[in-house]
């Protein structure tokens, strides 16, 4: 079973998962892309009803209780105001967490607390060197769209009605 707890995006825990994410993402990075350039994100769009920041809990390699995750929503402006847009952001697991359905259910939680707060659709962004990621969100029912911000990491966008 996956469990999570909401974070400040500035506790200790959340700023720990959201460096190895980073790193993770430095490291795989396409090298034509250049270079990774990492975004910490602000505690202050991640507060409800405004977004939320999850962190997931489970196990470290030797059984024992830790935070292997993490992940986010936020509310976006639109034009159209029959449309209430949250970004999924920073969703991510430690390694040993992968495989085990805990990206799935994060998603999805996120997609539910996005939904609560009035959210009539969400929105990602994604590198195409993140395969698994991709893979995921397409099957979560994720439709590729145009870019709908200038993020130099991204090569992939996505929207989800809710």
């Amino acid at each position: 079973m996956v469990t999570w707890r909401e974070s400040p995006t500035d506790s200790e825990s959340a700023t720990e998962l959201l460096s190895h994410y980073f790193a993770s993402r430095a490291l795989s990075f396409p090298a034509e892309q250049g270079i990774y350039k990492p975004t910490f994100p602000t505690p202050a769009q991640f507060v409800p009803p405004a977004g939320v920041f999850l962190v997931v809990e489970g196990e470290n390699l030797a059984g024992e209780p830790a935070d292997v995750g993490c992940g986010g929503i936020r509310r976006l402006e639109t034009t159209d105001p029959a449309v209430v847009r949250f970004e999924v952001k920073h969703v991510w697991l430690e390694p040993h967490a992968r495989g085990t359905g805990a990206g799935r259910a994060l998603l999805t939680e996120l997609e539910h607390r996005a939904a609560g707060f009035g959210g009539t659709e969400v929105v990602l962004d994604t590198n195409a060197s993140q395969a698994a990621a991709d893979a995921l969100y397409r099957s979560a029912g994720y439709e590729s769209v145009p870019a709908y911000n200038d993020n130099p990491n991204a090569t992939h966008w996505y929207r989800k009605g809710l």
